[in-house]
Formats: structure tokens, sequence, C-alpha cells
């Protein structure tokens, strides 16, 4: 009995941590969009090429501010993956969205990073080795990092509604 009762403690301490971390990944990838956007280039130089020394304002809008707002919606996402949720329409939807996110971000890292691996684009596209090495090594790594942890969120959010949930605080 007294074993059951750690355990169940143990849970309730450990459930949400895969949320939590995706909701930092999220909110962190923001930070830095931001950052790009708001005039920095540490990083978007290299993986961005031209349209980072350019900078036309559609990259800035759609490609910087945008993106960075929609990390910021997936820092959102993240944060109630990591909260207890009752079994329903909400607590599925919620589900569902983190699966998504976890499948884009996989497949954006995978897909990129085996066309970069392949050298698929050949002349057709400059990519400098820099941008290569800069991509293989830190974007699609941190793209594959990100999906992973919206997936293992996405799976805990369910295994906490089978232990019964609870409510949205």
């Amino acid at each position: 009995m007294l074993l059951a009762m750690d355990e169940e403690r143990w849970d309730r301490a450990a459930s949400g941590w895969w949320g939590r971390i995706a909701s930092a990944w999220a909110v962190a990838f923001a930070g830095l969009h931001f950052y790009w956007a708001l005039g920095g280039s540490w990083g978007l130089s290299v993986s961005a090429g031209p349209l980072a020394e350019e900078r036309p304002g559609w990259f800035v809008a759609v490609g910087l501010w945008g993106v960075g707002l929609l990390c910021l919606v997936g820092g959102g996402l993240g944060w109630l993956l990591g909260r207890p949720w009752p079994r329903g329409l909400a607590g599925r939807a919620v589900k569902v969205l983190g699966w998504c996110v976890c499948a884009v971000l996989l497949v954006r890292g995978i897909a990129v990073e085996g066309l970069l691996l392949a050298d698929t684009a050949g002349q057709e596209i400059a990519v400098s080795p820099e941008q290569r090495l800069w991509t293989l090594l830190l974007w699609n790594p941190w793209f594959l990092i990100g999906g992973l942890v919206f997936g293992l969120a996405a799976r805990e959010l369910g295994r906490s509604e089978g232990r019964g949930g609870g409510v949205v605080v």
C-alpha cells in the first residue's frame, strides 16, 4: 500500500515534464526568431543565406515574426500538453495537435537532413559548405529534438488521461 502511494505521488510529480520541455523548446525558438526579426544576425546568415543579408519585408514579416509567433503558439501547446486534462474533446484536440506538431517537426528535420546528405539539389541551389554544416549539425537536430519532445508530451498526455486526468488550472 505504501509503495503504491509513493508510485502514485511520483507519477503526479513526473507528469507533464515532456510538455514543459516542449514548451521551453518552442519559446526558445521563438526568442531566436524575434532576435533575428529585430536585426540580430548570429546564426541567420549561415542558415538563410542571401535572405539574411537582403532581409526582404516578406521574409522578416513571415519568416521571422510569423514563425516566432507560431513558435509561441507551440509553447502554449506544450504547456497544455504538460497539464492534466480530463477525457473528452479538449484533451483529444490537444493530444492530436501535439502529434501533428511532432510529425511536422520530424518530417522537416528528416527531409532536409536527407536532402542535404544526398546532395539532391546539386548545382541548382547554391548551398555553401558552411550552410550545409550548420544545418546538418544544428538546425535539423533542433527540429528532430522538438519533434521527439512534442511526441513524448502527446504520449504522456494520453497516459495521464488514463490515470484519471484532472482539471486545468
